[in-house]
């Protein structure tokens, strides 16, 4: 052992030798030399089988969060959980499992994504996959049918990870649920309303909803020839259209899912549209969809829900996409997700989704499943997506060079609109003579002079405001 820690001194000692050459730029010759002298020493050391091969790292999926990265979290949250409160909604928790058997069967093809824990006395458990199907489980074990409530929790998914865009497989999910019998499309216009303002309080960049109806898509499902026992499968491939070519898409349906090519055009034909309002009166006059018992009652539900966003002020904020599906199969109503959106390459063109940030639908049957009686409590609600919110803050937070040699102010202005920043500080001629520097919302264009001694603590107090969160 003696042996063996001399021979790892001699090692060590070897190896800051030829750092240090190859720092000094010795010649190559003479580098070569003491690398040789190295190999010899770790060959004469040889493998140390008894000392574990351990690797630190979180697992995979899986991140720290350091102290500023908290404090942008916190931020983030801030402006949900207002948001949430001026709404009327009350807090939950539930445990982070769940036994298995609450979770089976509630999400369609993503149940393979469920994180099954080992049997520890009798109960197969499961980590919680999400929020809404918790939530469910506790209205019906409490017997409540009415409640306006919000959960942030941390859930698990077994998925292949993309961390750099905020996919993860243990993550958070800000919910907000109302659960009750109200009158048609109010509830679910709120919660796109929510979802509105805080997307627009983030200051993230430009979004789109886009939204559609389950009885819609299953009334154009049955029209098109899809059969009963094909319904969610399919569903799930046109799911995939905001991330895959429809040539793709189709190609599922019909090599993996057995669906008869014909059937798949006529598909095809309805979820490549999108629009507003008036893409909705055009379906309801469509020939066949419009004889559809489903169809026509979705359609109906949303042309009163866009009646409800105009008044809300978020009509422009909304289109309706037929190729949004929701794979998860619990839905039974409206559903929605939203997106940021990227500026076109080219003039003309339209803006192109480069992710989702949240998420939600209506679920009428969810509680029912979960009640010894079957008695069923309307519910709708909505995710945000916090995690893909905190990588795009994170990023925004790095410095940001203009990288241009004396660029225009008003370039710089027009950047800092585009890109989110909010405060800009300004010096110039004038400024330095005068010992401030003017400092400038870039939402109000408000200016006001600062002196340099009081700028750091202006620029805290500013972005300490509950809705800046940078």
């Amino acid at each position: 052992m003696a042996d063996r820690a001399a021979l790892e001194d001699l090692v060590r000692v070897q190896g800051e030798r030829v750092r240090g050459l190859k720092q000094q730029k010795a010649s190559a010759e003479q580098i070569e030399e003491e690398v040789a002298k190295l190999l010899k020493l770790k060959a004469q050391l040889g493998p140390d089988e008894g000392k574990p091969k351990f690797v630190l790292k979180t697992p995979k999926g899986t991140r720290d969060y350091s102290p500023r990265q908290m404090a942008v979290r916190e931020k983030v949250f801030d402006v949900i959980i207002s948001c949430f409160k001026r709404h009327g909604a009350e807090v939950i928790d539930t445990p982070v499992f769940e036994l298995k058997e609450t979770l089976t069967g509630k999400y369609g093809e993503d149940s393979k994504l469920i994180y099954d824990l080992k049997d520890q006395g009798g109960e197969l458990l499961s980590l919680r996959y999400d929020l809404t199907v918790p939530f469910a489980r506790y209205l019906a074990m409490n017997k409540l049918t009415n409640i306006k409530r919000y959960h942030i929790a941390k859930v698990y998914r077994r998925d292949n990870p993309a961390m750099t865009r905020g996919r993860y497989r243990e993550f958070y999910q800000c919910d907000f649920d109302i659960a009750g019998q109200f009158d048609p499309m109010l509830p679910d216009a709120e919660c796109l309303k929510i979802m509105c303002e805080i997307l627009s309080s983030l200051q993230i960049g430009d979004f789109l909803v886009k939204v559609n109806d389950r009885r819609i898509l299953d009334g154009m499902f049955a029209i098109c020839g899809v059969p009963d026992s094909k319904f969610r499968t399919i569903c799930s491939s046109v799911d995939k259209l905001d991330k895959v070519s429809w040539e793709e898409v189709k190609n599922e349906m019909v090599g993996e899912k057995g669906l008869a090519p014909e059937v798949a055009d006529r598909i095809g034909d309805y979820v490549q549209q999108h629009g507003g309002v008036s893409l909705v009166e055009q379906l309801l006059q469509d020939p066949k969809l419009s004889q559809n018992k489903q169809a026509l009652e979705g359609l109906g539900d949303l042309k009163l829900l866009f009646e409800y966003l105009t008044l809300f002020g978020i009509a422009d904020k909304i289109s309706f996409d037929l190729s949004l599906a929701r794979g998860l199969d619990y839905y039974t109503g409206v559903i929605y997700e939203a997106v940021l959106l990227q500026p076109p390459a080219r003039a003309g063109e339209e803006p192109l989704g480069v992710g989702s940030v949240a998420a939600g639908g209506r679920y009428d049957g969810l509680v029912g499943m979960f009640d010894p009686k079957g008695r069923k409590v309307p519910c709708v609600g909505l995710s945000i997506g916090v995690e893909r919110i905190f990588s795009i803050v994170e990023q925004r937070l790095e410095a940001e060079l203009l990288y241009k040699k004396n660029p225009k102010l008003l370039n710089q202005l027009q950047y800092c609109e585009e890109t989110g920043i909010p405060l800009v500080a300004i010096i110039g001629e004038q400024e330095l003579k005068d010992g401030v520097i003017k400092l400038r919302s870039v939402a109000s264009r408000e200016e006001v002079d600062v002196r340099r001694e009081d700028l750091v603590e202006e620029i805290k107090r500013r972005t300490s405001q509950p809705l800046c969160i940078c």
